[in-house]
């Protein structure tokens, strides 16, 4: 549709549920970006923000 929306939130489940494609940034560098699953995926992402642990 061509249409972005910047999105800065801390509730990781319900934002990735609504975005086709994300981008997680660390100090001011995107680290990852992608669909949900690639972000999940990545280890570097997993290492900074979400843990081992975290599930959608």
């Amino acid at each position: 549709r061509g249409l972005g929306v910047l999105i800065t939130d801390h509730n990781v489940r319900e934002t990735l549920d609504v975005c086709e494609h994300a981008y997680i940034v660390q100090e001011g560098q995107v680290i990852a970006q992608g669909s949900a699953e690639v972000i999940l995926a990545d280890k570097k992402v997993r290492d900074v923000y979400l843990g081992e642990n975290f599930r959608l």
